[in-house]
Order: structure tokens, then sequence, then C-alpha cells
């Protein structure tokens, strides 16, 4: 099944990258590895989800903002493949960094669901590495910023 037919499958709808708020790239290339740059949960309606999990925020909060950054994970590597996503060989690897309260310890169950859809679009070419981590605070206030190593075919 091609990854077009997955994404459908799965209802899922890859809105157009946004560019950069700073001074970096939203994505390098080098070689055949593409290197996205943090993606923040923010929906098509333009909208983040803002806050501290365990804090402002629950852990399915967390989950959700996780999901909004994989799509945005993939509108970048869309981009950056000239809109064929069939060409990524595989997902190398995602780092979750999550705006935790001091005693939340869940990091890890707040980036599975960006780990699973990466593996529900491209299968077991989506399987990768990964770490997520605690941190105090994140830009603009977010709950969950993600970033990720793709290769090409």
């Amino acid at each position: 099944m091609s990854i077009s037919e997955n994404l459908k499958k799965l209802e899922i709808e890859i809105p157009n990258a946004p560019d950069p708020v700073g001074a970096y790239v939203a994505f390098k290339k080098s070689g055949k590895l593409i290197f996205v740059s943090g993606q923040l949960p923010i929906g098509q309606d333009g909208k983040a989800i803002k806050g501290k999990i365990g804090k402002d925020l629950s852990l399915e909060d967390g989950q959700k903002a996780a999901k909004f950054c994989a799509i945005n994970i993939l509108a970048q590597v869309k981009k950056a493949v000239g809109g064929d996503l069939d060409k990524i060989k595989s997902c190398i690897k995602i780092t979750g960094f999550v705006n935790s309260a001091d005693d939340f310890i869940d990091q890890p169950k707040v980036i599975n669901p960006a780990s699973e859809l990466l593996s529900a679009v491209f299968g077991d070419n989506g399987k990768h590495a990964r770490a997520a981590v605690s941190t105090n605070s994140l830009p603009l206030g977010v709950a969950v910023e993600i970033d990720a190593i793709f290769e090409t075919v």
C-alpha cells in the first residue's frame, strides 16, 4: 500500500508546511537524509496546544499535541521530497520534547501517538529510534515539540 493510500485510510490530511518563525530552516537535506526542525502542535485551524502536561494539560492533551507535531513533520517531509512521500525510505529518529510539570514522568506516553502515526503511515519503515524528554518550557508555551530525521530512496 502506498503512503498516500495509508494517509487516506487513516483519514489524515497533510497541511501545507509552515515557514519557520526564526533564524533557521524548516528542514535540511544532506545526502539521502532529511533533518526536520522541531515542529509544534499547531492544528489546521492555526491554533496551538499550549500548556504544561501534568499541570495545565492532561496526558491525553499531550498525546493530541504529539499527533499534531507528527502531522506537521509529515508536511515538512512532503515539501522536502517535492510532494511525493513515497520517496521516503524510512524514519530514522524522532526526539520529543514535553513541556512537563516537575512531577510528571510519562513523557514517553505523550510521544507514543507521534511514533504510532509514523509507523501507521510508513509501515515498518516508519519505526524509528526515539528520545522523549521533559523540559520546563517550549517556544510559544506549547505542550510538545518534535524533530525528526528521515532517509530518502
